[in-house]
């Protein structure tokens, strides 16, 4: 029997790290949890405190500020948990990431309609301007630099026109599709070819001279 005692206790200490990371995952996961569901009852971005989150989460304070330094930052963490990831590079031309990019926002467009949560924290967003700040930094810039990115590379592959302010074409590009999913709720954000042919039509549009005429 006491030969079978050493085994078991040199496997303790290994069982215990691999039961630490779960624990801190689980907290993480009811953290999120009690954002959004004091959210779906109805509590304002603006209303929510760290002190009711522990509470509605089960867990104490610094629990959260272990993760988080304020209020801001885990907010900007849930919403974005909420929407739809980022999709992962793949080979492929610009113009196939081009239309991944926008894809992503039509998708994007359909979960924040069917989330209303979502939807409903990023409408709130506007009125808290730290939030909004420590979000656009965090989301908003990133996906917009990946846009930029993108639009440097179809004009080095000769997709695009060089002699263009690269920022425009970003918002010539990503303009269509937050209008259809932002600013116009009956828009057809289901067509799942949609981004094919937004992207197909301004690069129809701006393709050097020489591209252009040998498509006629």
């Amino acid at each position: 029997m006491k030969t079978d005692t050493p085994a078991a206790g040199a496997g303790q200490p290994c069982a215990a790290v691999r039961r630490g990371r779960p624990r801190s995952e689980a907290a993480e996961q009811a953290i999120f949890a009690a954002v959004e569901d004091l959210m779906a009852g109805g509590t304002a971005l603006s209303e929510l405190t760290i002190e009711g989150i522990a509470a509605a989460a089960g867990v104490g304070k610094a629990t959260i500020y272990r993760r988080w330094p304020n209020k801001e930052a885990l907010l900007v963490d849930v919403v974005s948990r909420l929407e739809v990831p980022m999709p992962a590079p793949t080979d492929g031309t610009a113009r196939d990431h081009l239309i991944e990019m926008i894809d992503y926002m039509r998708r994007r467009g359909l979960a924040k309609r069917s989330r209303w949560v979502l939807k409903a924290a990023l409408g709130q967003m506007q009125s808290l301007p730290d939030l909004y700040s420590a979000y656009r930094d965090r989301v908003i810039k990133p996906r917009r630099e990946a846009g930029l990115a993108l639009i440097r590379r179809a004009m080095d592959e000769g997709v695009l026109r060089t002699d263009l302010d690269v920022e425009l074409l970003g918002d010539m590009l990503m303009g269509p599709i937050l209008y259809r999913s932002i600013l116009w709720d009956d828009s057809d954000l289901e067509d799942p070819d949609l981004a094919r042919r937004m992207v197909d039509s301004l690069l129809e549009g701006l393709a050097p001279h020489a591209a252009s005429g040998s498509r006629s």
